[in-house]
This record gives structure tokens, sequence and C-alpha cells, in this order.
């Protein structure tokens, strides 16, 4: 069947409009009502906390989710799209995802939400949707794919398992209250299955909403993660945010997410002195060694009672050191913590999402040279790997990736 150019509203959507790939005409699987009974009334909503009702802006020149203050909880949910979804169902598709997106972030059960009662609570949800390497080629438009939006190149580091890698389509969802998260996930999965089949999903986590205002988040080797990031208003616009190029990724970025295990058991023999000598920065304070605050430039040249430098070259702070601005990354991780083994040993690590105008010319340089000689390779491997390019964000009545395919 040949999808038609005429306008797919978005009943049309949920009642049989979507095109599952291989032209088949699909419903949307979970419409709660019958066609003809009057729409109940939302459900009311019973007292919150202040936390429960805040709200992040879906609609706008970006989308959010990337410089909006990092969410307590996230789930990143990979897909790989189905054989003959093309062009055309991909905007049908995201379509579908970001009317539903909208309506939850601004605290509004999706169309056909069968817990709606799940959707009053925004928590600050934001959604945020990435394109891996396979959408451009499912939508025929390779030669619109960013160049450094392609595989990172092998690392002697790596142990990369196929189950925490890749994927076609990436949707970040990013809350305060893990309810609210596992919600919009359900509602969205669901979304995508004539369409799309869940690759892989990763769960994460940072302290409490307001438990640490303002303080950068720790991972769970107790180490500081994201001091040196770019903040708002300053070199955050040129590294973070693509100014250039192609109109449909104006005002977009690129995202690498990097499953990171941690060896915790091995971590637990070192004593304080020599966690942060690996590091390059104290624990309680995030200083660097040759500091006292968080924020203070570190002095790689200074030299300690011994001879040696302070800070040793091959900690992670020097090895992740940025001196241009323009070449930082954004870092927003989130802690991940599974099943223990039999015996104890823990199944613990970071989700490790970077934002940047240019993998190739920010994340690659920092990579190679933490793959090189990174004091925390001992204790930490990267397990899983994927690259996407992030779409601008839509007006109200658009779409992310309206640009590309429309």
């Amino acid at each position: 069947m040949t999808p038609t150019s005429r306008p797919v509203s978005r009943r049309g959507l949920l009642t049989g409009g979507a095109l599952a790939a291989g032209g088949t005409v699909v419903g949307a699987a979970a419409v709660a009502t019958t066609r003809g009974e009057p729409a109940g009334r939302p459900p009311e909503r019973p007292p919150t906390a202040g936390v429960g009702e805040a709200v992040e802006p879906f609609h706008g020149v970006r989308q959010a989710g990337i410089a909006t203050e990092p969410q307590a909880h996230a789930a990143f949910v990979a897909f790989t799209l189905r054989p003959g979804t093309d062009r055309g169902a991909l905007g049908r598709l995201l379509r579908l995802l970001s009317d539903d997106a909208a309506r939850l972030t601004q605290g509004r059960p999706a169309l056909a939400d069968t817990e709606p009662e799940l959707g009053l609570l925004p928590a600050r949800l934001t959604v945020t949707f990435g394109f891996g390497p396979g959408l451009f080629t499912a939508a025929g438009l390779d030669d619109r794919r960013p160049p450094s939006v392609v595989d990172l190149p092998a690392f002697p580091i790596d142990r990369l398992q196929p189950r925490w890698s890749g994927g076609d389509l990436l949707v970040q969802l990013c809350a305060d209250d893990p309810l609210t998260v596992a919600h919009a996930q359900r509602v969205l999965v669901k979304d995508t299955r004539p369409f799309a089949t869940v690759r892989w999903v990763q769960q994460g986590f940072r302290r409490a909403a307001g438990a640490e205002p303002g303080r950068t988040q720790r991972n769970l080797f107790s180490q500081l993660d994201g001091t040196a990031n770019p903040k708002p208003g300053t070199p955050v616009e040129t590294a973070v945010w693509i100014a250039d190029g192609p109109d449909w990724l104006r005002d977009g970025t690129t995202l690498v997410v990097r499953r990171i295990s941690m060896n915790l058991e091995t971590w637990d023999l070192l004593g304080r002195t020599d966690r942060e000598l690996a590091v390059g920065r104290r624990l309680d304070s995030g200083a660097p060694l040759t500091g006292t605050r968080e924020h203070d430039e570190p002095d790689f040249a200074a030299l300690g009672p011994d001879g040696l430098t302070v800070i040793s070259d091959f900690s992670h702070l020097t090895r992740a050191h940025v001196t241009d601005d323009r070449f930082r990354i954004l870092r927003r991780p989130y802690n991940y913590d599974g099943v223990p083994a039999a015996d104890g040993t823990a199944d613990s690590g970071l989700i490790f999402a970077a934002y940047q105008a240019d993998i190739a010319t920010q994340f690659l340089p920092i990579q190679r040279r933490l793959a090189e000689r990174d004091l925390l390779n001992e204790w930490t491997t990267p397990i899983g790997s994927a690259v996407f390019a992030v779409p601008p964000g839509c007006p109200e009545g658009g779409w992310v990736g309206q640009q590309l395919l429309d």
C-alpha cells in the first residue's frame, strides 16, 4: 500500500491509519475508548507535592532534556526499525510520539492512555528524541546524516555487548518521579510497535529531586561527574548546539551513550589516597588535588615533596581535561545498579550520556586520551555504545524530526 499524501490525523493514527512496515494497516492496539461512546472526564488530580507538579516545556526551538537541569530518574530506550519502515512511516511514528510526549510532559494523559491517572504528574518529565545512523538509511536520507553520527571506532578498553549498543531511534525519558518515567516509557513503546522493536533499555538514577540542589552528580565511585560541563550562557551555545549546517539540524546536537561497568569490588580495595590519585580530585569536595574547591583550575605542573606532579599525567582529570571551551562536552550521566550476582558481586556502573555539537572533534579526542592511559580504566569497562543525531525541537502543532522528514 502506498502512503497517501493526505494529512493523517492523530485519531486516524490511533484507530487504523498507521501503516505497519510492509504495508499492513495496523491499529494502535491499545485505544481504550469505543467509537461512539462519549469521552469521559479526565480523572481528578489528588493533592500533590510541588515536585510532582513541576513542568518542563516540550515545544520550543530546542528539545528539552539536554540543557535542562538533570532530573532524578531516566530511561534511555533504543529501537530497531522494522524492515520496510520508510520515510513516510517514520513521519507517522514521530507525529505520534511527539503528540503523546507533548501531552505527558504537561501532565495530560496521552490520547489513548489506558492508565490516564499515571499521566497527571509530570514531575519535570522531558522526552528527547535521537536519530541513529540506521534511521537515515531507512528514510533514504544518508546524504543528510551528520558525518560524525556513525558507530564509534573500536577502543582497546571496550568490551561492547550488542544488547547495550547501537539503535536506529532513541527516546530519552527523564523525570523526578520513577513512576512518571515508567508510564511514559510504556506509552511511547506502545506507539512504536507497528514501526520498531525495542533494542535496549537503560534505566538510571541520580540524587532525589531537591536532595542536593546545585551539586554536581556523583557516580557510584563517589566521584563528582560533570564538574567541567559548559555552563548555560557561556560556551554551551557553541560546544553543544549546532549553529550552522543543514536547516533540519540547526539548534540540534549529537549524543553519545556509553554504558560503563564499574568494578566496585576491586575499587573497594583501594585506600582513599589511591582513589583520589586515580581521579585527580578530592572525593569529598571534587576539588583538584592542587586546589580547595570543586571549580578551582587544576595546576598540572605543581610538584609534590617527592618531586612528582601532584596530579598524575594519567589521572582521569588530566586525560579528560579540555583547554578550549569550544571542544567541551556536556556530560549528563546517570548511575545504574542491577541485580547482584549470587556471590554479591555488584552489577553497577554509569550510563554516560555526552552531548556535543560534533562527535568527531569533541568527544573522540577525549575518548582516545582516556582509552590510551586513564588510571580509572583499571576499574571501568565500556560495555555499550551508541550515537545519535538529536534534531531541534518543534513548535506547537509540529513534531520532532519534521524538518528532516516532511
